[in-house]
C-alpha cells in the first residue's frame, strides 16, 4: 500500500533497528542488571485513550514495570525496537505525520550502540508529536458482493485507520468467498493524502475471479482411520457451490470425533476442471487409546473417585468406546455410597455427516437418602447434531431395577423411549454472560413387569444477561420443571421421582430434604416438580466476584402441578475465583422456608457456577 503525499522520517530508523538486528545476531554482550528504569511519556495526554494505547505498544513501557528487572541492553534494545512498534500505533490511529523521540538518561536511544550499553540507566523519555489526526475523505471499494457487511469506520469522515483498511479488504474477500468466489483477491489499494485538509482518499479494488464448486477430498497424512470414513465424517458436499462454512463444518466433524490431534482442509492452490477447487485434508491422529482417573471431594456428597480407559479409534472408522467406573458418596451426607459401571460406544457418521450412533450399558447402585435402587440399562440411539448450539436424541432402551422406598421393594422391568432436544447459546459453557440454555427430554415407557406405563419429562432452561462494563452485574435464571404422568405414587419407579433441596436445586435446604411426607417419618419422591434459581453475579476485579441468590423447589404427589404440594427456600452469597478454565464456586446458604429440617447453613464447592 503507498501512500501519497506524506513524508515521514523512517529510513533512518529502518537502518538502526538492521543495524540492531545484525548486532545481536554476530554475538551481545550482556549489560548490567539493575533496578528499573523510571518511565515517561510525553506530549500525550495522559487521561487520553491514545495514552493507554500507546503504553500497551510499548516494548519499553513492558521493561520498565514494577516487577521487571532488564538488563541495560534489554532496554536499549526495547527502546530502539520502539519507533517501529509506536508508528504502526500511531498510523493505526490516523496520525501519519508524527514525530517520535525516544531518550535514555538523556540520550537518544538510536545513538547507542547496543553492544556496548551504559552500565546503568535511571530514566527513559518518549516524546510523541502526532501531527494532524487523517480522516477519510473519499471511501470506496468495490465490486462488492451483496450483502457483504463493511467495517462502520469505512466512510467518510471516518478516523484514516491502518487497521480499518485491512478490516475492509478482508470483509469484501470475505463477502465474495461466501458468495462462491474462492479465489477473490485484493487487486489494489489507492490511498491518497491530502494535506490541505488532512484527509486521505481509499480506493480499494477487488478481484472476484470465477465462481467455483468443490472438488474431490484428499486425505495427506499417515492416518489409522479408513480414508472412506475420513471423507464420511468430513461430509465435504463435493459438486456443490464453495462455501467457507461448509469447509468450517467438515473441519468441524472430523474434531468432534477426538480421533485427531490436528485437522487442517486446505484449499487448493490452482483450480480444478470444470471450475471445481480441490481440497486436501491434512489430519494427524490422537493416541487411540487414552486412561484417566479422578477425585473429587465434595462438602455434601463426600469422596467420589472414578476412572475411565478410552479407545478413540476402535474399528478403524473413528468410532470410541469408553469404560467408566464411579464411586461417590464416601463419607458425605447424600445417603450411602453409589456405585456405577458404564461403557459406551459411539460411531459418527452413521447414517449422514451429522448423525451419530450410540450403545450403552449401566449398572448402578444408588443409595440415596430416601430410597435404594440397583439397575441395569441398556440403550441404543441416535444423536443428530444440528448445528453448534442444537442438539436431538433419540433412543431405545431397557431398563431392569429393585428399589426400595417407603412403599416397600418394587421390582420393575421398563422399555424405554428417550427423547431429549438440547439448544445451548450460552457464550461460556462453565462462566456464562450472556444467551440462554435449554433443555427438554421425556422418556415414555412401557412396563414388561412391575410398574404401570407412563411418561417421565423434564425441563431445564437457563438464561443469562449482563449490565455494565467497569464492573459488570450478570443476571442469572433457571427454571425446572419435571412430571411423572401414568403410574400411581406408590407404583410408579423410586428412581423416577423427584425431589428437591441442595446444591442443583435449592441451596440453604439439605440434600433431597423435600419430598412427599407419607407420615411418620416417610418420606418418597413426588410426581411434580418446580425448581427456580436466581443469581446476582458481580465482578469487583478480573479475578474475584461475590454472588447472591435465592432458589425454590416444590414437590407434588399429583401429575400435574396443582400447588397442593409444598414449597420450600433457600438463598445466600457466594464468591468466585477464576481460574480461566471456570471460577472457584463457594456458596453459603440457609433455608428461608419450609419443613424444619434442623439445619441452619450449607456450604456448596465446586468449579464453574451453580448453573
Amino acid at each position: 500500500m503507498g501512500v501519497q503525499g506524506i513524508g515521514v522520517k523512517r529510513a533512518a530508523i529502518g537502518v538502526r533497528v538492521r543495524q540492531l538486528a545484525l548486532a545481536c545476531a554476530m554475538g551481545c554482550a550482556t549489560g548490567s542488571i539493575g533496578l528499573a528504569a523510571d518511565l515517561s511519556l510525553k506530549g500525550i495526554d495522559p487521561d487520553s485513550a491514545l495514552y493507554a494505547t500507546l503504553l500497551g505498544g510499548s516494548l519499553l513501557a513492558e521493561q520498565t514495570a514494577e516487577d521487571a528487572t532488564p538488563s541495560t541492553q534489554e532496554l536499549v534494545a526495547a527502546a530502539q525496537a520502539d519507533y517501529g512498534r509506536l508508528l504502526a500505533v500511531l498510523y493505526d490511529e490516523g496520525f501519519f505525520g508524527p514525530v517520535i523521540t525516544i531518550t535514555l538518561d538523556g540520550r537518544d536511544a538510536t545513538t547507542i550502540p547496543p553492544v556496548q550499553p551504559p552500565s546503568r540507566i535511571s530514566t527513559a523519555v518518549i516524546t510523541v508529536d502526532t501531527g494532524p489526526q487523517f480522516r477519510f475523505g473519499t471511501a470506496r471499494i468495490g465490486p462488492i458482493a451483496p450483502e457483504t457487511e463493511l467495517p462502520e469506520g469505512f466512510a467518510t469522515g471516518q478516523t484514516a485507520s491502518l487497521s480499518v483498511l485491512k478490516d475492509t479488504a478482508a470483509a469484501g474477500i470475505e463477502g465474495w468467498r461466501a458468495r462462491g468466489y474462492a479465489k477473490a483477491t485484493l487487486a489494489g489499494q489507492d490511498l491518497t493524502a491530502r494535506h490541505r485538509d488532512q484527509t486521505i482518499d481509499a480506493d480499494i479494488t477487488l478481484a472476484p475471479g470465477k465462481r467455483l464448486r468443490f472438488g474431490p477430498l484428499s486425505v495427506k497424512g499417515d492416518s489409522k482411520v479408513r480414508t472412506e470414513r475420513i471423507l464420511e465424517i468430513a461430509g465435504l458436499p463435493t459438486g456443490q457451490v464453495f462455501s467457507p462454512e461448509e469447509l468450517r463444518l467438515s473441519q468441524t466433524r472430523l474434531r468432534r470425533t477426538g480421533a485427531f490431534n490436528a485437522v487442517a482442509l486446505l484449499e487448493a492452490d490452482q483450480i480444478g476442471p470444470n471450475d471445481t477447487l480441490p481440497i486436501t485434508a491434512q489430519l494427524t491422529d490422537a493416541p487411540q487409546r487414552r486412561f484417566g482417573f479422578g477425585a473429587e471431594l465434595s462438602s455434601l456428597e463426600g469422596l467420589t473417585v472414578s476412572t475411565f480407559w478410552m479407545h478413540r479409534n476402535l474399528l478403524g472408522g473413528a468410532e470410541r468406546l469408553r469404560l467408566e467406573a464411579e464411586i461417590g458418596g464416601i463419607g458425605g451426607n447424600s445417603g450411602g455410597e453409589d456405585y456405577t459401571l458404564s461403557a459406551r460406544f459411539e460411531r459418527p457418521a452413521t447414517f449422514n455427516e451429522d448423525t451419530n450412533f450410540y450403545a450403552l450399558a449401566e449398572l448402578a447402585q444408588l443409595d440415596e437418602v430416601n430410597f435404594f435402587s440397583r439397575q441395569f440399562d441398556i440403550e441404543a440411539g441416535i444423536e443428530r447434531i444440528a448445528n453448534e448450539n442444537r442438539t436431538y436424541r433419540l433412543g431405545l432402551g431397557l431398563r431392569t431395577a429393585e428399589t426400595e422406598d417407603a412403599f416397600g421393594t418394587n421390582r420393575y422391568t421398563l422399555l424405554t423411549l428417550p427423547l431429549e432436544a438440547e439448544f445451548d447459546y450460552r457464550d461460556v459453557e462453565l462462566n456464562p454472560t450472556d444467551g440462554y440454555f435449554l433443555k427438554v427430554s421425556a422418556t415414555p415407557f412401557l412396563a414388561i413387569d412391575g410398574a404401570d406405563n407412563g411418561v417421565r419429562s423434564f425441563v431445564d432452561a437457563r438464561v443469562y444477561r449482563t449490565f455494565g462494563t467497569e464492573r459488570p452485574v450478570t443476571f442469572a435464571l433457571r427454571g425446572q420443571l419435571g412430571s411423572v404422568i401414568g403410574p400411581a405414587l406408590n407404583v410408579a419407579p423410586a428412581d423416577y421421582l423427584f425431589y428437591s433441596g441442595g446444591g442443583g436445586t435449592v441451596r440453604g435446604q439439605p440434600y433431597q430434604a423435600l419430598g412427599v411426607d407419607l407420615g411418620g417419618g416417610n418420606v418418597v419422591g413426588g410426581r411434580s416438580f418446580v425448581g427456580l434459581q436466581a443469581e446476582a453475579r458481580v465482578k469487583m476485579t478480573d479475578a474475584i466476584g461475590i454472588v447472591g441468590f435465592a432458589d425454590a423447589g416444590y414437590i407434588g404427589s399429583e401429575e400435574f402441578i396443582d400447588g397442593s404440594g409444598e414449597w420450600h427456600s433457600g438463598a445466600g452469597l457466594g464468591l468466585r475465583y477464576d481460574t480461566g478454565i471456570g471460577p472457584i464456586r463457594l456458596d453459603l446458604a440457609v433455608p428461608t422456608s419450609g419443613p424444619d429440617t434442623g439445619e441452619n447453613f450449607q456450604i456448596y464447592i465446586g468449579i464453574g457456577q451453580a448453573f
